[in-house]
């Protein structure tokens, strides 16, 4: 088109490509891209009547881009995670919608504590470091990345928040901490290294492969996790970790394994499927009996 085209047809166009495209949500992203590009929301749209020719041409790019399944959040720059914007791109893992109810969990776990500290491990883009610092405003957030590229994503994302992020590995990050911890929190890699032909191209192609891949069977990340929880966490500390939906018995199974822990139970997402794990420290006080 070398003219103005109305808003219907220009996300019509873009929703037929973007189904073609094998995109999940084609309606949605078309919607995104527009409204990236025109530099409004997705809900003022409709108050869109035409697309001028100039922003038409670069919503044909980013639609073209999408349609070859580039993470929407690339295209636009920028992931909504609970209550707060992230900035994200190449070299970043995206944070998904599914990992914002673990997150809640470390909300809820810090919120009733008079001086909560919070260890956030393997931190990506600082999602859950964000979140918690944004909901807790009276808690202490550490934070943890070890592949370079995220770390800068996350320290952009975290400036100005109060959050402690250091560059290093979640099986010996925050020494200075052991034994002090009440919320270790982790969205950890979990895809087995066999499934690699099943992950979607958005994260296959997209992600940074060391936050998607651990080990034949998807577990080694959670049991290191188990390892530096462990020594992390006061007694009575809790730990919560996101995992695969066919791990549902699995990676609660480490902690089981391993013994030591209580109350370890598995949560499902808002689609019913196994998602996040929770653990705590050592016994459940009795009652009458400090803990």
């Amino acid at each position: 088109m070398t003219g103005p085209a109305s808003r219907r047809d220009v996300l019509a166009a873009a929703t037929r490509q973007l189904r073609a495209g094998g995109v999940a949500s084609p309606e949605h992203d078309a919607a995104e891209l527009l409204a990236h590009v025109l530099g409004t929301s997705r809900g003022a749209l409709p108050l869109v009547d035409e697309v001028d020719a100039t922003s038409l041409a670069s919503y044909d790019v980013l639609v073209a881009r999408r349609a070859g399944r580039e993470p929407l959040q690339h295209l636009t720059g920028v992931a909504g995670f609970r209550h707060v914007d992230l900035r994200v791109g190449p070299g970043v893992f995206v944070p998904r919608p599914e990992t914002e109810l673990l997150a809640g969990w470390a909300v809820e776990a810090a919120a009733g504590l008079a001086h909560p500290v919070v260890v956030d491990l393997c931190t990506g883009s600082g999602a859950i470091a964000k979140a918690v610092a944004h909901e807790v405003p009276h808690a202490q957030v550490h934070a943890v990345e070890l592949d370079e590229q995220a770390l800068a994503w996350a320290g952009r994302n975290l400036e100005g928040t109060g959050v402690d992020l250091r560059a290093g590995s979640m099986a010996t990050a925050f020494d200075d901490l052991v034994g002090t911890v009440d919320v270790v929190v982790c969205n950890p890699p979990y895809i087995p290294l066999e499934a690699w032909e099943s992950v979607a191209p958005e994260a296959r192609d997209h992600d940074p492969h060391l936050a998607l891949f651990s080990g034949a069977d998807g577990l080694d990340a959670i049991r290191v996790l188990e390892q530096r929880a462990r020594v992390l966490l006061r007694p009575g500390g809790v730990v919560g970790a996101e995992h695969a939906d066919v791990q549902g018995a699995s990676a609660p199974g480490v902690f089981v394994a391993a013994g030591g822990w209580s109350d370890v139970r598995d949560h499902l997402d808002l689609a019913g499927r196994p998602r996040y794990l929770t653990a705590r420290l050592g016994p459940v006080p009795r009652p009458g009996l400090a803990g």
